[in-house]
């Protein structure tokens, strides 16, 4: 995917008004493969930055010590390892409090996954979870197979893009095995039609921009009449696609309260309310508290990286 990657001392891109920084995977140079791996030393401070931010990248963590707290989008989980962690791109993350965290990163875009396609929709799934406490057993194979990512990485020998792909994929394979992963539930994810729409419009309705869609428009997007995709989302999910879009507009509007210095009243217009008291009542509505409350209670002096918005 274009602009997924950088040189290194490519500079940063501006960060738009109302933003998180969105952070790019750096490669040796061109044409060489997107992907990286190493301790979080040898990655980078960026991999323990505590300020919010996204990647346009996938990252799975192996953390083997530390402390503190792993903030993935709005929850909280504290770093008590050995655990394994899965960001997926678009996801806002940080590292919170403690010492370290200590351990493996390994980091890839979606062009990398070429060999095993699937293992795109596995790794959605892991990152709906995101964060996997690990047995002896488990940890011992995930710390293997990070040590041969590494290995791989740093050596460069020939035919080591085919090795890095190829364990790459048991990791993700054997990630998606661990107890309590994200996805669980009766019958396999993404088999049949009624079930690959359904999926589609849960990546549709993730995009920034779908919190201001109806169900219609969503339906025109994929391809399928309203209650073809009314059926669909239901028989997956067991809820109706309007629930799905008012849960997915709330969480974008929290996400902007939470990480960025937006007013309420351009909240309001990013999540499709020309009406600011009316978005108050609605966010009311739906979590139980006002925007200023909820941003007083998840917001940091320093989330969000922009020059303090213009009064709207």
């Amino acid at each position: 995917m274009r602009g997924t990657t950088v040189l290194p001392g490519t500079p940063s891109r501006p960060v738009p008004a109302g933003d998180v920084p969105l952070h790019r995977l750096e490669v040796a140079g061109p044409g060489a493969v997107p992907f990286a791996a190493g301790s979080f030393e040898a990655v980078g401070p960026l991999s323990r930055w505590d300020r919010p931010h996204r990647h346009t990248f996938y990252e799975i963590v192996h953390v083997g010590a530390g402390s503190g707290t792993h903030v993935v989008d709005l929850a909280r989980w504290p770093v008590r390892p050995p655990q394994l962690a899965v960001i997926v791109p678009g996801q806002v993350h940080h590292w919170e409090g403690g010492q370290g965290p200590e351990g493996t990163l390994a980091l890839f875009t979606d062009d990398f996954l070429v060999d095993h396609p699937d293992d795109r929709e596995v790794l959605r799934a892991l990152g709906e979870r995101c964060w996997f406490d690990l047995d002896a057993e488990h940890d011992r194979s995930v710390r293997r197979l990070m040590a041969e990512l590494v290995a791989e990485h740093r050596h460069r020998a020939p035919g080591h893009e085919s090795v890095l792909r190829s364990l790459l994929h048991v990791l993700v394979v054997r990630a998606s095995r661990l107890p309590g992963r994200a996805g669980d539930g009766p019958g396999p994810r993404g088999q049949g039609r009624p079930a690959a729409v359904a999926e589609a419009f849960a990546r549709l309705i993730s995009r920034p921009e779908a919190a201001q869609w109806s169900v219609r428009e969503c339906a025109d997007r994929l391809g399928v009449t309203p209650h073809y995709l009314t059926q669909a989302v239901r028989t997956a999910t067991g809820r109706p696609p309007g629930r799905l879009l008012i849960e997915a507009r709330v969480y974008r509007a929290q996400r902007l309260l939470a990480h960025t210095g937006l007013s309420v009243r351009q909240v309001a217009a990013r999540t499709g309310f020309a009406d600011p008291a009316y978005f108050s009542r609605f966010f009311r509505r739906e979590t139980g508290s006002s925007p200023g409350d909820f941003r007083k209670h998840h917001s940091r002096h320093h989330q969000s990286l922009e020059a303090p918005p213009a009064p709207a």
